[in-house]
């Protein structure tokens, strides 16, 4: 779990952030951005986390007794499978453009189909096909992006302007945050698995830590160092088929855990709102068939976009969860006294929630001051706690199925 942990992290998505920001923003400036964005996703990720770890649930099934209730856990799980539908695409079709560069034959959509279709047979085979794919991707990665940094930096690389147009601060912080706020809203996908709370602590802020600093930064000094954001090219370029060999295996391991997450959030919606129990092998198989059309259709091409909107959906999410689990407590009781089974009663849905949520997200982007992605965790949190506190948490109550409690 460690190695997968680190490798999610430590993902070209980071490599392509600090390309972003490094043509935008002098060093020392981008790296304020991807600190502050890594203290803050690292607080975020280890809260929700732990709360994963403690009752041994995916997130989809979890946020049913975390303040969405039986059908807004449906609709996050519909959202979840959306947003790593997407982040699919976007890795795959970095892949997919890579492979094209590298062997000159078949263009980028073929590509990336092809390399969407073995991700998916992998995904769907389970966390030891992923596992081993880490154990293989994480030190190749690592090895090449350094040979990458020491042959392109210098003094003048750190002290030297940015090669493009400007990027704010606020927007620097917004697109790091943005780049692995869902990995941190789904952390309970993976910290399930954890032996305690301390191992989720250690391996969240090493790898958060890891792929801001130590990824992220490597994609600004490469953007300064080559005056480009087309640093798959120059990998494609210094290293030949080794080079994509690597770009392949580094989308390989954080992919699979795309697909995975996805098929959670997908199996969780179909069940409650169809009731209908489908496997999540099968879930898997589709979804990569989505995500890979979406790559071959270029949404590469919206990746900053992506990210921006990313990291405002996202964090009322986690401001809701924690609000509910660590202050509120409603339901939370119940998780507990059923530990290590599914309570047999959820909210059927909370009305406040649903305000909530997206009420949330919107004032955090309108709101003049602050980081959108942080104002919009904020709001969310301090708004369900007044909502308990004034005991507005009304919600229809139903019983789980035996069918739903063997699929959590």
């Amino acid at each position: 779990m460690a190695t997968q942990r680190f490798g999610q992290t430590t993902a070209l998505s980071q490599l392509l952030l600090g390309a972003t920001l490094g043509f935008g923003m002098r060093f020392w400036d981008a790296f304020l951005a991807l600190t502050i964005g890594a203290v803050l996703l690292s607080v975020v990720a280890v809260a929700v986390g732990v709360i994963g770890q403690r009752e041994g649930l995916s997130t989809a099934i979890l946020s049913r007794w975390t303040g969405f209730g039986h059908a807004g856990s449906a609709v996050l799980g519909m959202v979840i499978a959306l947003s790593c539908t997407g982040w699919f695409g976007v890795q795959t079709g970095l892949a997919g453009a890579t492979l094209a560069a590298t062997a000159g034959v078949l263009p980028v959509p073929v590509w990336s189909l092809l390399f969407g279709i073995v991700v998916t047979v992998i995904a769907a085979c389970g966390v030891r096909w992923m596992a081993w794919t880490s154990y293989v991707a994480v030190p190749a990665f690592l090895l090449l992006l350094l040979w990458l940094v020491l042959a392109n930096v210098n003094d003048v690389v750190l002290s030297s302007p940015a090669p493009g147009p400007a990027v704010g601060m606020l927007t620097a912080i917004t697109l790091v945050i943005g780049s692995f706020v869902v990995g941190a809203a789904i952390a309970p996908d993976m910290t399930r698995f954890h032996r305690n709370g301390w191992d989720v602590v250690k391996q969240t802020v090493l790898g958060i830590t890891a792929g801001e600093w130590v990824i992220g930064l490597a994609g600004v000094v490469l953007a300064h160092g080559l005056g480009t954001t087309d640093v798959m090219g120059v990998i494609s370029e210094s290293g030949g088929w080794i080079g994509a060999l690597v770009v392949v295996t580094a989308v390989l391991k954080i992919n699979d855990w795309n697909l995975y997450s996805a098929s959670l959030g997908l199996v969780n919606f179909f069940d409650a709102v169809f009731a209908i129990r489908i496997s999540r092998t099968q879930v898997t198989v589709v979804v990569g068939c989505a995500g890979s059309v979406l790559a071959a259709a270029g949404i590469v091409h919206q990746f900053s976009h992506f990210l921006v909107l990313l990291g405002v959906v996202f964090p009322p999410v986690a401001g809701i969860m924690l609000a509910e689990y660590y202050v509120v407590r409603r339901w939370r009781g119940e998780i507990i006294s059923t530990r290590p089974n599914v309570p047999r009663s959820a909210p059927s849905w909370v009305p406040v929630t649903v305000v909530i949520w997206p009420a949330s997200a919107v004032a955090g982007e309108l709101l003049p001051f602050g980081q959108s992605g942080v104002n919009s965790l904020v709001i969310a949190f301090v708004l369900y706690v007044s909502a308990g506190r004034l005991d507005l948490l009304r919600m229809r109550t139903r019983r789980a199925t035996n069918r739903e409690m063997k699929a959590a």
